[in-house]
């Protein structure tokens, strides 16, 4: 499973790979806006949005980068690792 994780903590990057490939996904992790976002944020199972950490610009290009793609869309206002873990069990689990 293919996992976007836009927003986020930068001394939480390491955390959150790890948690990641504890559940055997493969993760990318943009915590701050970047000029071509867009284009790597590509066509993942699972889109992560840490919204307490983002701002609305760096929302909405992820959010409309997915559009009309089969990506789950998941929000979370807290950053943390644990918040993380539950959203993976849940999508996880579902799969």
């Amino acid at each position: 499973m293919s996992i976007v994780i836009v927003g986020g903590n930068d001394c939480m990057i390491r955390k959150y790979k790890e948690i990641c490939q504890e559940y055997k996904c493969d993760a990318k992790i943009f915590t701050h806006m970047k000029t071509d976002l867009k284009r790597q944020i590509g066509s993942p199972d699972l889109l992560v949005l840490f919204t307490g950490t983002m701002s609305h610009k760096m929302a909405r290009c992820a959010v409309s980068e997915t559009k009309g793609l089969k990506t789950k869309i998941e929000r979370s206002h807290s950053s943390s690792a644990s918040a993380l873990k539950n959203i993976l069990q849940t999508h996880i689990s579902m799969a």
